[in-house]
């Protein structure tokens, strides 16, 4: 059994301990935000914080997670207030939106740890692949939700989602489940 902490909840695994992170939070933990790209770690679509360093969770086991605070999309915050999330609903930065809980996972440890980072450190810092191309919107976000986190700017973006997940399955038949008998 493998033990570690995911969005501040201690969890254990019992799973093969070569398992990949990536699969482990995705289908054992349902956080699916974490997206499955490449399984070789160049995408970044996996990426996720891992005691403060963004990991690709495809090129990491849960073994090696041992004992280790992981961060998912998910736990970033839950309402879209973090300022790397209001920055690229500002800056347009999603369009077919795959890579982006990757992205903005990837910018938080970034700007977290560079609160002032310039366009070179957010494109050394920022690798993932984005086949939309938005790239200079990307850079364009991360330095607005740096100054967001500095106090130097407010967003008035990304409204909170306003719906939780009982009330979506109301107003969508298909997540209603079936009567019981």
């Amino acid at each position: 059994m493998t033990r570690f902490t995911v969005n501040n909840q201690p969890v254990e695994y019992r799973m093969d301990p070569e398992t990949p992170l990536l699969w482990a939070l995705r289908d054992a933990s349902n956080l699916t935000g974490t997206k499955y790209g490449c399984g070789t770690g160049d995408c970044g679509a996996c990426t996720v914080d891992v005691d403060g360093r963004a990991v690709r969770s495809c090129t990491i086991s849960i073994a090696a997670c041992e004992g280790r605070f992981v961060t998912t999309i998910e736990s970033l915050a839950r309402d879209r207030s973090h300022p790397v999330q209001q920055a690229f609903v500002a800056e347009s930065v999603p369009q077919c939106g795959y890579c982006t809980p990757g992205m903005v996972m990837a910018a938080a440890v970034l700007i977290r740890r560079t609160p002032d980072p310039s366009e070179d450190d957010i494109r050394k810092a920022i690798t993932n692949l984005c086949r939309c191309g938005t790239y200079p919107r990307i850079v364009r976000a991360v330095q607005r939700a740096a100054r967001v986190a500095r106090g130097e700017e407010v967003i008035a973006a990304a409204p909170p989602p306003g719906i939780d997940p009982a009330d979506a399955a109301r107003a969508v038949p298909a997540l209603v489940p079936p009567p019981t008998k």
